[in-house]
């Protein structure tokens, strides 16, 4: 479990330290004041100004943050003592609509970057094949004889070729070599003949994993074509899920929070470091996509804010968005805290 909490750790600071430099990048870019770009959350703990921007290493080490000139709006108000400041050009508040959505969507266009190219690492560096258990039927075979979820089944590489194995040996012992947490070790099961519905003679479900070595241009081609179908099946998934929510069927069986995400990593770090990575790869595209949802508090939610200021043909309040934004950060700590509580009855 501590692989997993230090690989969290790891994992939520590159992932935010990322989404926060295309944010930076982007303002950089079009010319803006970037007050500050921090390393970690604070109380502040060291800094050193280069130009006009503050670059800061904080006490909590999780993620960082860029405070961009103008962004929350406080300055807007005042354009006039701003513009005598001499950095009126420099507002994000004044720039043109193109490019303050291009500055709020860059956050997720680096996350599905940094997304993209480890999946396309991955492939550029091969995984080895094999069998994975993803779950293990309570008074099965399989829990009888103490497999767990993120067992390798080592003796059989191909899913169809064990699948045959184990039902042309119901009600007989058969040998399985496992690999867990870098040991290998033998067991001995015997296949029920009559299982019930859905759970198979061994009581597992199971899962193929690996893929051959590419090469460098195909490896990009391939992991910017498994990029978008992640992101598809992601975008998916959560419009399922708030569809579930808005007619009372909503279930958070299939979504993993801190807890659940610590539990899936140290089990990731089980079968390897490129097993990591995979997993880092998905997070991070999650992570894209859940970012560009409409709801405040996220870079959607702020798009979404300039859509209205566009159709309006004037700015929002400023103070309406700064409430609807902490509104939206409270209702996504809330649900987070809920996700936790289930995590924590589900794992233990």
């Amino acid at each position: 479990m501590l692989i997993g909490i230090i690989s969290v750790i790891i994992f939520l600071s590159i992932l935010i330290l990322v989404h926060e430099l295309g944010h930076f990048l982007a303002a950089k870019k079009f010319g803006l004041l970037v007050e500050e770009f921090g390393f970690g959350l604070p109380p502040r703990i060291w800094s050193k100004k280069i130009g006009d921007t503050i670059y800061s290493i904080n006490a909590l080490p999780i993620g960082g943050f860029v405070k961009i000139f103008g962004e929350d709006g406080i300055d807007s108000e005042n354009s006039d003592s701003s513009v005598d400041s001499g950095r009126g050009k420099r507002n994000f508040k004044f720039l043109p609509m193109w490019q303050r959505g291009l500055i709020l969507s860059a956050g997720v266009l680096m996350n599905f970057v940094l997304g993209w190219f480890i999946i396309s690492i991955v492939f550029f560096v091969g995984l080895p094949q094999a069998i994975f258990i993803t779950e293990v039927v309570p008074d099965s075979p399989a829990a009888e004889i103490g497999l767990i979820v993120g067992d390798k089944i080592t003796n059989f590489l191909k899913l169809d070729e064990f699948i045959e194995y184990v039902n042309d040996n119901k009600g007989k012992e058969i040998g399985l070599e496992i690999e867990r947490l870098g040991k290998v070790f033998s067991v001995q099961a015997v296949p029920r003949i009559n299982p019930p519905k859905g759970q198979g003679a061994l009581g597992v479900a199971l899962v193929e994993g690996g893929s051959p070595k590419m090469g460098l241009f195909s490896s990009f081609y391939e992991g910017f074509k498994s990029s978008i179908g992640i992101i598809e099946s992601i975008a998916v998934a959560i419009f399922g899920l708030i569809k579930s929510a808005v007619v009372g069927e909503a279930t958070m069986e299939s979504v993993a929070g801190p807890v659940g995400i610590v539990k899936i990593t140290a089990q990731a770090g089980s079968l390897g470091f490129i097993y990591l990575l995979q997993l880092l790869a998905l997070i991070s595209l999650n992570l894209a996509v859940i970012n560009i949802i409409p709801f405040p508090a996220l870079d959607g939610g702020r798009l979404l804010f300039l859509a209205i200021e566009k159709i309006k043909g004037s700015p929002l309040n400023p103070k309406f968005e700064r409430f609807a934004n902490a509104g939206g950060m409270a209702l996504l700590l809330l649900l987070m805290l809920l996700i936790t509580i289930k995590d924590i009855s589900r794992f233990f």
